[in-house]
């Protein structure tokens, strides 16, 4: 069990039955009423998200989650194939699952698995991924005034902005948080 003093960002908790995971947590105090959190949480097996509100000092069940340290292997349609690095068993995950992190898959990447109770609910991301542009416009010199940028279409799909100097074929660093262009890789 954890009191709200100990709740943090990105902790999962079991609430009313459900698993869910503190995507945002603020601790609030007025003048002379007593403190209260306000915590915005993700519904792991459903993806819904809610804000709730809860009195300082309230308990929670924390989740026993266990972290499988696996290589994305394929995408099938639906289903995500990967293989645990130990034990070299193959998990089966399917998309509606990892939800926004299939932009910044690719094969043979290394990643973590977080399960409970042996079922898939999440997965972790390194902070930054390495992805190939394979569409944008080219871009045209002195085309720098605007300091704006263009659309990049990366490997795995997704449509990034990157700076005018960036073309195809370059690969670039983005980060997994928000979906922003970092850098590009040498």
């Amino acid at each position: 069990m954890v009191s709200t003093g100990d709740l943090r960002k990105g902790l999962t908790i079991v609430l009313d039955g459900e698993l869910m995971k503190i995507v945002e947590y603020n601790h609030v105090k007025q003048g002379r009423g007593t403190a209260f959190v306000r915590l915005t949480l993700r519904n792991l097996r459903t993806g819904a998200t809610t804000t709730r509100t809860f009195m300082a000092g309230e308990k929670f069940e924390t989740a026993r989650t266990e972290t499988k340290h696996v290589q994305f292997l394929y995408r099938d349609g639906d289903d995500f194939h990967f293989m645990d690095m130990e034990t070299y068993e193959q998990p089966v995950v399917r998309v509606d699952v990892l939800g926004d992190a299939v932009n910044y898959l690719k094969e043979n990447q290394e990643l973590d698995l977080l399960t409970y109770q042996d079922e898939v609910i999440d997965v972790s991301l390194p902070t930054a991924v390495e992805l190939q542009v394979v569409d944008t416009e080219p871009g045209y010199k002195g085309d720098t005034a605007s300091g704006g940028g263009k659309p990049a279409t990366l490997e795995t799909g997704l449509v990034i902005t990157v700076p005018f100097f960036v073309s195809t074929g370059d690969t670039v660093r983005v980060d997994t948080r928000t979906g922003e262009y970092i850098e590009r890789v040498g």
